[in-house]
């Protein structure tokens, strides 16, 4: 479950980074591979913050791993608190929105093939959890 606000039972194991890497008003989505957990969902550019590791450091380096981008200027949008029966963590979402459209080189340890999508048509795929909800928080669906 997800919450704007901290909960006042909360402890997190790990934070989270995630981006919406949009062009044209498309984001991209990357399909996850068999092996991690939620196979076979879509889900964003995204990953484990490091320890010690700055969340603006994290969100580079993840994307750049994922999908071959070096990206500058990613925008902050929000902290949100994430509460699954087995852990709970703190999700980070950030948004990059590309002038000119993209090689991306999907890592395939991870991904087996990514995808653009509008928001509205991003919500008709087999999303990762929550990951629904935070489309429709950014983009105000």
């Amino acid at each position: 479950m997800l919450h704007i606000k901290k909960p006042e039972i909360f402890t997190p194991k790990f934070e989270i980074v995630s981006c919406f890497v949009e062009y044209q008003n498309e984001i991209l989505l990357l399909l996850r591979q068999d092996h991690k957990s939620e196979p076979n969902t879509y889900w964003v550019p995204a990953g484990k913050v490091d320890k010690w590791e700055k969340i603006d450091d994290a969100i580079l380096r993840e994307v750049q791993e994922e999908t071959g981008l070096e990206l500058k200027n990613i925008k902050y949008f929000k902290k949100l608190y994430v509460q699954y029966p087995e852990y709970e963590f703190i999700y980070h979402i950030y948004h990059k929105k590309l002038k000119e459209k993209p090689q991306i080189k999907i890592n395939l340890e991870e991904h087996k093939k990514h995808i653009w999508k509008s928001p509205e048509q991003a919500l008709e795929e087999n999303l990762i959890q929550e990951l629904d909800a935070c489309i429709k928080m950014y983009y105000k669906i």
